[in-house]
């Protein structure tokens, strides 16, 4: 294939020579005597180079220059029998590809333009195939949202999901870290391999080599099935000491020895962590390993809140509403100015899981003829209508259970947490707010 070129001069003689020898080279060459027609024709033409006079009427090629977009715009080589250096670097600097004086060498301009040519078209199917990646994976539709922020994310994991670094995911919570970790695993060298998700908050250090590791003779550890494929740490502060310590020897020398079995398995595991907490603060606040941190923190990938990339509050919104009309069957919802200011308002702390929330309680209720974008984010409606006695029942519920699990674990209360199926710090939320004083029941 032809490389094509924009050709801009005010001097008709000069002109026709350039096109002649471009011709001669095997080139489709178009010209132009002012630069102000340039902006016309690159959509139509679509040239792989411009090559531009600097000094012209009107529009010299250094105005060309600045007006072009540097994103999409082909590259430029200016020629001029009036340069010099000053103004060859100032060329440089500010972004053309090359610079050529008259009268011109044809080999070495022809060289100039060919390399620059290649080069644009190299960037284009570079783009393309990204473009296509994106297509492919799901990424786009996964991780939804046009802003700036999020569309580096989306660069970012594609940029390094073939690596076997070890990936930290920073985020608060629902801003979709598992979903990153996913994404990770698919892209990855081995998407058909198993993907384990453990919630580090729950993880007991009484029975984590027996599941982890496995029993010499018996079940096989989950960390051995997961050979091959993908191991996501959530809430990895919250991991308790002792785990910490196993994972690291894990990590580490890629192998497990099971309980009881005097001979070490090997492992091949990617590790993708995440934590909503500042993992420098965790470690100086004793609950990370520093050692630790730094097998895991090899790349990381920080998650914007949604507070901050409010435009793809309304994208998300809409995507969110189609997709829960069709798993209820209606039409979704249209949303009015009053629903957008409802969503633009809210400072979204639950990020886009609360996000989604919204979205299907507003089709619930859209499905029943009625609601509002401003009644589906009031998160506590359903609770205003929960009377107080049946609220200090459940909450009398609750107090006795962990009460209960507390003193039959002796204090421990990683054990105590696993016994009630819930995470090491939603047991410490509920402890505060159920006013229990553990001590006491111990």
């Amino acid at each position: 294939m032809s490389h094509s070129i924009l050709i801009v001069d005010d001097d008709k003689a000069m002109r026709e020579s350039l096109v002649e020898l471009l011709d001669a080279a095997g080139w489709t060459a178009h010209a132009l005597s002012r630069a102000s027609a340039v902006a016309d024709q690159l959509a139509t033409m679509m040239p792989d180079v411009i090559l531009s006079d600097v000094r012209m009427p009107g529009m010299s090629g250094l105005d060309l220059l600045e007006s072009l977009d540097p994103n999409f715009a082909p590259p430029l080589v200016l020629i001029s029998a009036h340069g010099d250096i000053p103004m060859a670097v100032q060329a440089i600097q500010s972004g053309a590809y090359s610079f050529v004086e008259k009268p011109y060498e044809p080999r070495r301009l022809l060289t100039i333009l060919r390399n620059a040519a290649n080069n644009h078209r190299m960037t284009q199917a570079n783009g393309r195939l990204r473009e296509r990646l994106l297509q492919l994976s799901g990424l786009d539709r996964v991780l939804l949202g046009q802003t700036s922020e999020i569309r580096a994310l989306r660069e970012d994991i594609l940029d390094i999901a073939e690596a076997d670094a070890p990936v930290m995911v920073l985020g608060e919570t629902g801003t979709g870290k598992e979903l990153v970790a996913r994404a990770l695993h698919d892209l990855g060298r081995n998407p058909d391999g198993p993907f384990l998700a453990l919630n580090c908050a729950a993880l007991s250090a009484e029975t984590f080599e027996t599941e982890m590791f496995g029993v010499d003779g018996g079940a096989k550890g989950r960390l051995v099935a997961a050979s091959g494929g993908t191991v996501f740490l959530d809430e990895i502060a919250a991991c308790p000491a002792l785990v910490q310590a196993k994972l690291l020897r894990v990590i580490e020398d890629k192998e497990v020895l099971p309980v009881g079995s005097a001979t070490p398995v090997s492992v091949d595991i990617r590790i993708v962590s995440a934590t909503n907490e500042d993992p420098d603060a965790a470690v100086t606040a004793g609950d990370l390993r520093q050692d630790l941190l730094f097998r895991l923190n090899t790349v990381v990938l920080n998650i914007p809140p949604l507070r901050q990339r409010r435009d793809d509050v309304t994208l998300l919104m809409t995507h969110f509403l189609r997709e829960y009309g069709e798993a209820y069957e209606i039409e979704p919802p249209d949303m009015d100015k009053d629903d957008l200011a409802a969503l633009l308002a809210h400072d979204w702390p639950g990020n886009v899981r609360e996000l989604r929330n919204v979205g299907e309680r507003r089709v619930l209720a859209a499905r029943r003829g009625s609601g509002s974008m401003a009644r589906a984010i009031r998160n506590d409606q359903q609770l205003d209508d929960v009377p107080d006695a049946l609220r200090s029942a459940v909450a009398a519920f609750e107090r006795e259970l962990i009460s209960k699990a507390i003193t039959a674990h002796a204090g421990r209360m990683d054990a105590a947490a696993e016994a009630l199926g819930i995470g090491r710090r939603t047991l410490n939320e509920k402890i505060v707010k159920l006013g229990l004083d553990k001590d006491a029941l111990l």
